[in-house]
């Protein structure tokens, strides 16, 4: 019989998946991300804090679901290669907050330029 390779290997015999955590962690996660939901609701409906003040509130609280959303759902740090999903995941929110930013200085201190 002939020696498989690694590739028919794994294809024939798969190793258990990492990313199994049972029904908890999904839970969890989806739990977590309706609460940043009601917050940011109940904190526009109550109108807690300024305008500026509510705009950085839920631009916080969506980083944090943003975070929730990779680690939870995406799996993000668990792969057994190396890591460069993770910079490229990196560099990908690198480029769009340099797009936001530049979208809000522009619709600041732009319009009136023209």
């Amino acid at each position: 019989m002939t020696k498989l390779s690694t590739a028919e290997d794994r294809v024939r015999h798969p190793e258990p998946s990492h990313h199994q955590h049972g029904v908890g962690v999904p839970i969890i996660g989806f739990i977590l991300s309706i609460v940043l939901t009601l917050i940011s609701l109940w904190a526009v409906m109550n109108k807690v804090t300024t305008n500026a003040g509510l705009v950085t509130l839920i631009m916080l609280l969506a980083v944090v679901q943003i975070a929730i959303q990779l680690f939870f759902f995406m799996h993000v740090t668990e792969s057994k290669g190396k890591p460069w999903h993770v910079w490229l995941l990196g560099l990908g929110f690198a480029m769009t907050a340099a797009v936001v930013a530049g979208s809000i200085w522009i619709m600041t201190f732009g319009a009136e330029a023209y």
